[in-house]
């Protein structure tokens, strides 16, 4: 007899050990194992280990991205949705352990003698005192696939934040290089207005002493009225661009963040080593969080399959109840109870069946999420390295075709005072050097936001790098800024 009471209480821990969760294999990657353009590969190095401080090294970009994780909104929703996940957690884990609540209750009535125990009519007291324990015995491990879940639903919603910051401190500093690059081409604009403007009262004087003709007047006056609306189109572009930036900021940044910065003379580590497609996996937080969820709907399978399984609960109370209110803690007033309840299911017209059906679908679809995930990354990543090969090779010619453009509007301008020429060759070569300026830093800005977007999809952005100055945090962040947000996360 005892040996079957060990043996019976092994089989009772074994299975409550179990879950019906399928055995997790990850999906089969339907992307190449190295990419098109060669990259740089350092095994001690990664891009995502690079922190957004040393990346970025403007210490007014480096304000507005501290000012921004302090402030943007998108970012506060992604670590409430971590607390949220948090706390669906803790409620799963606490049905892993048993329940016990306090009860007090008193009741009085009357009952006439046809429905009294006695016979007779009277008023009858009831008053008790006690506690009540639950326990669910999980046998089927429905109650821990849902404990399950929960967590990797927890560890996705964590790394879910990460992917938000990166992305947030990649649109920053592309709202912030556009911002530069408008504002440069603004500059250009009024410059090249000037000189147009000073050509248009050359040709004027001309005109009026003989020397010009009608027609170059009308061309001179045709090329300042055309610098004048792409100036207006450039100063509404920085005013949206100021707008843009406020947006992801979630503050008006101040006035000394926004002035005017060269694209030339920012420097970013273009030589970020890329390494391998397969190190994507566990540097890039989307990937992650999609791998949790798929692992989330794998779990979530295990207590689908449970629900078809009987639910054993036990139930026992203890505590004291007599008749009368005075006599209630008086020795001989203790009362207990036990009682195991088990629910079989038997017809629920398919419900059951259904869940899980629906359980193995949201499987289905957490796998081609996962696998997209990792597809849109290998694509974002190689469309990284293929801008790094040619940008600067872009940037280079487009350099020197400013440099070919000038001196043909130096000659041109030489040919015109000196009789030789009309002024129509001087506005095709001025149009022909604007254009190629205005080509030269939208180029720029390509090169640049392609370097910004290499990091982002390398999964740089998460680590803040070097340690920063506390006074400047006091003055940068505030009372909600990052420091505040990583305390909430541990």
């Amino acid at each position: 007899m005892k040996a079957l009471k060990l043996t019976v209480l092994s089989a009772v821990v074994l299975m409550a050990s179990c879950t019906m969760i399928p055995r997790y294999q990850r999906p089969d990657l339907s992307v190449a194992t190295q990419y098109s353009t060669p990259a740089q590969i350092e095994p001690g190095t990664q891009a995502a280990e690079i922190g957004w401080r040393d990346f970025y090294k403007d210490p007014r970009l480096q304000q507005l991205i501290s000012l921004a994780l302090g402030n943007n909104r998108d970012l506060r929703v992604a670590i409430l949705n971590i607390e949220e996940a948090r706390a669906q957690y803790r409620i799963q884990r606490a049905d892993l352990l048993p329940s016990l609540s306090a009860s007090a209750s008193g009741s009085v009535q009357r009952l006439p003698a046809e429905v009294s125990t006695t016979g007779q009519a009277g008023v009858f007291r009831d008053y008790s005192v006690g506690a009540v324990a639950s326990y669910e015995l999980d046998l089927f491990g429905r109650v821990r696939s849902l404990n399950e879940e929960a967590l990797h639903t927890f560890l996705a919603s964590t790394e879910a934040r990460k992917a938000t910051q990166i992305s947030l401190i990649a649109e920053v500093a592309n709202a912030w290089l556009t911002l530069q690059a408008d504002l440069e081409l603004k500059q250009l604009t009024a410059d090249t207005l000037a000189n147009q403007q000073a050509s248009l009262k050359i040709v004027s004087s001309g005109f009026r002493y003989g020397t010009s003709s009608a027609l170059d007047l009308r061309q001179a006056e045709t090329s300042v009225r055309a610098a004048e609306v792409n100036l207006a189109q450039y100063d509404r572009q920085v005013k949206q661009d100021i707008n843009a930036l406020t947006l992801l900021v979630g503050t008006p940044p101040g006035a000394g963040l926004l002035t005017p910065e060269p694209l030339g003379a920012v420097t970013l580590d273009e030589n970020l080593p890329a390494g391998l497609p397969s190190d994507l996996l566990t540097r890039r937080p989307d990937i992650v969080a999609a791998e949790s969820r798929l692992m989330a709907a794998n779990a979530n399978i295990g207590a689908a399959r449970a629900a078809f399984f009987p639910r054993i609960t036990l139930t026992a109370s203890g505590g004291t109840a007599t008749a009368t209110l005075h006599g209630l803690f008086d020795a001989g007033s203790a009362a207990w109870s036990f009682g195991p309840s088990v629910s079989v299911p038997i017809f629920d017209y398919g419900r059951n069946s259904a869940n899980l059906a629906v359980a193995k679908v949201d499987r289905d679809i957490a796998v081609a999420t996962y696998q997209k995930t990792i597809q849109t990354a290998f694509r974002e990543v190689s469309d990284a390295l293929d801008g790094r090969a040619t940008w600067g090779q872009q940037e280079l010619a487009q350099s020197q075709l400013v440099d070919a453009s000038a001196s043909a509007f130096r000659l041109s301008s030489e040919r015109y005072q000196q009789g030789v020429d009309g002024y129509l060759n001087v506005l095709v070569n001025q149009r022909s050097l604007y254009d190629a300026q205005q080509n030269l830093i939208k180029v720029q800005l390509a090169r640049v936001s392609n370097t910004v977007d290499l990091y982002r999809a390398l999964g740089g952005g998460w680590n803040e790098g070097t340690a920063k100055d506390p006074e400047q945090v006091g003055s940068v962040l505030g009372q909600s800024g990052e420091k505040e947000a990583n305390e909430r996360l541990n």
